[in-house]
C-alpha cells in the first residue's frame, strides 16, 4: 500500500499507464518492446546486405506490425542512418496507391556542384511522389530509387490485404528488378500467412531474394518482459503470479498482454497501490471481456449460444486450453485433458467430436479450421486473437478457476 492518492493523482497515474500500454496500437518504442531478437537479427542484415529484401509473416496479433514499427530505433542504435517509409495496405490498394503513399514520405533532395567542385545535397519541399508516373512500372519504380542519395527502408505492412493479383505481382516484379539491380533500398513485406506460399502466391522467382523471417507467438518470458518494462515505467511491479497469469492469459499474442496490464495496473491505483494483484488481474479479465473487438464477442455468442445443457461453451474452452503445434494446431486428443479438468471427469473424443465439427462448418460461425483426413484431422481458431477472449469468458462464466488455468498451463 502506499499514501492514499487524491483524485488527480490518481487520473495522473492512469494516463501514464495508458500510454505505456496500448492494447489498440503497435509497439512504436523499442524500449518497450520485448524479445524477438532472431527476426531483429535477419531484418537489420537484410537492410545491411544490397539486394536483399525481406518478408516477416505470422498469425494475426503476434506483433508483426510492431516489430516493423520499432526497426528504426534499433538501426538507429546500430548507428545505421536510413530514411524509412511505411504503407497499410487495403484490399482495394493498388500498386500506384501503394508506391504513392510510400513515396510521399521520401524528402526530394538533389545534389549540386559548385565551384571548387564541392558537392552540396540540398532538399526540396516536395517528396519524391511528384516523380511518380501515373501508371508506374516496376522499372519505374526501380529507377526512382536509384536517383535517391541514401539508403531507403520501405515497409508494406498487410499485403495479404490486396485483392488484385496485378498488383501482388507487380509488387513481386519490383521486388525482383530491386534485387537484380542492387537498388540501395530494402522492402519489408507484413503480412498474415503461414508461410511465404500463402503471403505472395505463384512468385517463386523471387524467394531468393527475400529473407523469410516467420513470427511466432511470443514466449511467456517475452510477454512478462512486456509487463515489467511497462510497469517499471510507471514506477510499478506485479506480484510475480500475476504477470505469469497474465502472460499465460494471453497466449502468446501481445495485444491481451497490454490489455491486461493496463487494466491491472488502473485496477492497481484505483485501490491505492502500485503493486497489481491477483485481484486487480481479475478486475482485469472483466474490463478487457468489456472491452473485445465487437467482432470477437459476437463470434463467441453465435458459437456457444444454444438452450441449456449444451456443452458448447466447455469444449470451446478446451480447444483454447488444447496445446497446440507450432502453427497453432490441435488434434482432438488434446482436448481431453483439459475438458475432463473442466467437466471433473473423464471426457473422451466422442463426447465432443460433433461440437468440434459445429465449431468448423458454419453451424457455430466458422469459429475453428480443420486440415488434415478423417480421424487425423487437426483444429486451429480461425482468428486467433478469440482464444485469449474464450478463456477468459470461461473464467468469468466461472467454468475453470484461474488458479486451475495456471495448473493446467504447467
Amino acid at each position: 500500500m502506499i499514501a492514499r492518492m487524491n483524485e488527480s493523482e490518481k487520473w495522473q497515474k492512469k494516463f501514464e499507464i495508458s500510454s505505456t500500454f496500448t492494447p489498440s496500437a503497435p509497439i512504436d518504442s523499442a524500449a518497450l518492446f520485448a524479445g524477438r531478437l532472431s527476426q531483429v537479427n535477419k531484418l537489420i542484415n537484410a537492410v545491411n546486405q544490397r539486394g536483399q529484401h525481406a518478408v516477416l509473416f505470422g498469425e494475426r496479433g503476434v506483433g508483426k506490425t510492431s516489430l516493423a514499427n520499432v526497426l528504426k530505433d534499433f538501426l538507429a542504435q546500430n548507428n545505421i542512418q536510413i530514411v524509412v517509409a511505411s504503407t497499410n495496405c487495403e484490399s482495394s490498394s493498388t500498386f500506384q496507391s501503394v508506391w504513392k503513399v510510400i513515396f510521399a514520405q521520401i524528402p526530394l533532395q538533389y545534389r549540386q556542384t559548385t565551384m571548387g567542385f564541392d558537392t552540396t545535397v540540398h532538399t526540396t519541399d516536395s517528396s519524391v511522389a511528384d516523380l511518380l508516373p501515373a501508371n508506374p512500372s516496376p522499372e519505374d519504380i526501380r529507377q526512382l530509387f536509384e536517383k535517391m542519395q541514401y539508403p531507403i527502408m520501405v515497409i508494406i505492412d498487410e499485403i495479404d490485404r490486396i485483392q488484385d493479383k496485378g498488383t501482388t505481382t507487380a509488387i513481386a516484379d519490383t521486388i525482383k528488378t530491386l534485387s537484380d539491380h542492387s537498388t540501395n533500398v530494402t522492402l519489408i513485406l507484413v503480412g498474415v500467412a503461414d508461410s511465404l506460399d500463402h503471403l505472395i502466391s505463384e512468385h517463386r522467382s523471387i524467394e531468393r531474394a527475400l529473407v523469410q523471417i516467420p513470427m511466432p507467438r511470443m514466449s511467456l518470458l517475452e510477454l512478462q518482459e512486456i509487463i515489467d518494462k511497462g510497469l517499471t515505467k510507471v514506477g510499478m511491479t506485479a506480484t510475480k503470479q500475476c504477470s505469469q497469469r497474465i502472460a499465460r492469459l494471453s497466449h502468446g499474442l501481445p495485444h491481451y498482454t497490454h490489455s491486461l496490464a493496463l487494466h491491472s495496473a488502473q485496477a492497481s491505483v484505483d485501490r491505492d497501490s502500485l503493486e497489481v494483484s491477483p485481484e486487480d488481474v481479475t478486475s482485469a479479465i472483466e474490463t478487457a471481456i468489456e472491452h473485445a473487438q465487437q467482432s470477437i464477442v459476437t463470434s463467441y455468442h453465435q458459437a456457444t449460444s444454444s438452450p441449456r445443457g449444451n456443452l458448447y461453451s466447455e469444449v470451446l474452452l478446451s480447444c483454447a486450453l488444447a496445446k497446440t503445434d507450432e502453427l497453432g494446431y490441435f488434434p482432438a486428443s488434446n482436448v481431453r485433458a483439459p475438458m475432463t479438468k473442466i467437466m471433473g471427469r473423464q471426457y473422451d473424443i466422442p463426447a465432443f467430436s460433433q461440437h468440434l465439427n459445429d465449431f468448423c462448418d458454419g453451424k457455430r460461425g466458422t469459429i475453428l479450421q480443420k486440415t488434415g483426413h478423417p480421424r487425423r484431422y487437426r483444429f486451429r481458431f480461425v482468428n486467433p486473437l478469440m482464444e485469449p477472449f474464450v478463456v477468459m469468458k470461461g473464467i468469468s462464466k466461472k467454468l475453470i478457476e484461474a488458479d486451475t488455468l495456471d495448473a493446467l498451463a504447467e
